[in-house]
Parts: structure tokens; C-alpha cells; sequence
């Protein structure tokens, strides 16, 4: 039996996997990274951005190319407004506190999900591919568009690891994550960044969610499964550690793509639930995680 193509194929949808996956944990390990809290509205924004992908295509007829383009752009903003607002309305009145922010987004969670129901439908909608094209292997034919979605992931990836170390706002953040107490003394505006970056991890779930839909249909529940993998994938990288977060996602996304070929998909999971467990009981901080100063 020649394994060949199977290890390529198993390998080239372990990659897109991990390309998702690093996009949409990169946003919650920013958020706790950052502000210290736990969102857990962040898969209804991967939703959003889905569903606007959707309604782009919707009012935009044409080449899906100038739909998707305009969701690519569009969609991240809508959402980052939306999370800015709700973190100025919301989190800011209570201060930021760990424990009320996780039941204030559980709300906000519900609340987003119940306003798509009623607005988007119960229905699952097909989201056309801005192109098509097929990468012919001596084995079998791949989609083009998958490769795209790995170009976009690296270059979101690699674009906020250069604004994080050589750019004024990224070095606000970096001095806001180790001492907020600190960064207000020295004048920084905690609030206004908290604000920024909550809205930053919500545009990094919504272009995921934008990027999913084409080889995925847009529901209203659709948010589940990539809030469960950003935990698992947050969890395993370590809270708030973004090198981390991307090595895990490329570790998860990889083994999922090899076991969901050569098993199923089903053992994907199970792999990702026992990995977690051994990450918490052999190393809870994850494997670039550090203690959180008090």
C-alpha cells in the first residue's frame, strides 16, 4: 500500500486546520493575555464574521471574488466594532473583573446567537469561493482556495507578531500585560487598550470565520466547535502566550489532519481532549505558559 498520498493529503488539510485554528485561539490568547479574562463570546464572533460573509455575497452579486473581498474587509470591522462597544458598555463597568466578565460574555454569547437566529434563520447558507483553481498532485487534485486560506493565516500571524515587537501600539500592549497598575502610571490608557484589544481578538475570529465559510456552510451554531479548539489550543500553547498558541494550533491542526485521515475524525477529538488533560497535569501552564503576575 503506498502511503504517499495519504501522508500528503493527511498533511495538507492538517495545515489548513492549523491555519484556522491558530486564527481563531490567536484572538482569545490576545484578549487573556492581555486584559486577563476569558471570552466566551469569542466563537459567536467566528459566527459573525461567517454570516457576513454571507451577506456580502448576498448584496454584492457578481464574481464571488468581489463579495468575499469586501466580507474579507468588511466583516472583521463590523465585528471589531462590536466588540469594542461591548467591552466599553459591558466589561469596563465591571471593571474588567475575571469572574463577572466570563458570565457577562456567556450572555453576550447568547444574546448574539438568538439575534443571528432571528435575523440570519435556522438554516445553513452556502458561501461561494471567491476562485477556483485545483493543484494538481501526481495523486489527486487540491483545492487552491485552501492554500489561500494558509497564505492569509501566516500573514495575519506574522503581521501581529511584527506589530507586537517594532510598533508603539504593540509595545503598549506588551507593558499593559505585565503591570496594568504600572502602565497607568506611566500614563497609558488601560481602558482604551483593553477596548482595542478586545476588539483586535474579535477581528481575528471573525477574518477565521470569513475564511471558513466557502468549504464550510454559515449557521448560527456554528461558533461551538471553534470556541472548544481556541480553549484546547489556548490551553495547551499556554494562556496568553502567543508563540505558543501558534505552535499548538500547528500541533493540533496537524494531528487532527493524520488522524482524521488515516482514523477518523472522531479520534481527532479524543486526541485533542487527552492532550489537554496531559497538558494540565504535567505542565498546567501550558507549554509556553508562565505564571500570571498577581
Amino acid at each position: 500500500m503506498n502511503l504517499a498520498p495519504y501522508l500528503l493529503l493527511a498533511t495538507l488539510e492538517g495545515l489548513v486546520q492549523a491555519s484556522v485554528f491558530a486564527l481563531t485561539a490567536l484572538g482569545l490568547s490576545l484578549v487573556f493575555g492581555v486584559m486577563r479574562v476569558v471570552n466566551v463570546a469569542h466563537g459567536e464572533f467566528f459566527t459573525l464574521g461567517a454570516v457576513g460573509a454571507w451577506l456580502c455575497a448576498m448584496l454584492l452579486p457578481g464574481h464571488p471574488a468581489i463579495s468575499f473581498a469586501a466580507a474579507l474587509v468588511a466583516a472583521p470591522l463590523a465585528v471589531g466594532a462590536l466588540a469594542w462597544a461591548a467591552d466599553r458598555l459591558i466589561l469596563k463597568r465591571i471593571d474588567h473583573d475575571p469572574e463577572a466578565t466570563i458570565v457577562s460574555t456567556i450572555g453576550l454569547m447568547y444574546v448574539i446567537q438568538q439575534v443571528v437566529l432571528m435575523t440570519f434563520g435556522p438554516d445553513a447558507r452556502a458561501v461561494d469561493a471567491p476562485f477556483w483553481y485545483t493543484i494538481r498532485f501526481p495523486w489527486f487534485g487540491w483545492s487552491g482556495y485552501k492554500v489561500f486560506i494558509i497564505v492569509v493565516a501566516v500573514a495575519l500571524v506574522g503581521g501581529l507578531w511584527l506589530a507586537m515587537r517594532h510598533t508603539r501600539f504593540g509595545l503598549i500592549m506588551r507593558a499593559t500585560q505585565y503591570d496594568r497598575e504600572t502602565a497607568q502610571n506611566f500614563g497609558i490608557p488601560v481602558d482604551r487598550v483593553y477596548a482595542a484589544v478586545f476588539a483586535l481578538g474579535a477581528m481575528f475570529a471573525a477574518v477565521a470565520g470569513v475564511l471558513v465559510v466557502p468549504n464550510a456552510q454559515a449557521h448560527y451554531l456554528m461558533g461551538h466547535d471553534p470556541l472548544l479548539m481556541s480553549f484546547v489550543v489556548v490551553i495547551v500553547g499556554g494562556l496568553g502566550s502567543l508563540p505558543g498558541t501558534v505552535v499548538a494550533a500547528v500541533l493540533i491542526g496537524m494531528a487532527d489532519g493524520w488522524l482524521s485521515v488515516f482514523f477518523s475524525p472522531t479520534l481527532a477529538k479524543i486526541f485533542s481532549t487527552l492532550l489537554v488533560a496531559l497538558v494540565l497535569v504535567f505542565r498546567p501552564a501550558g507549554l509556553f505558559g508562565k505564571a500570571v503576575r498577581a
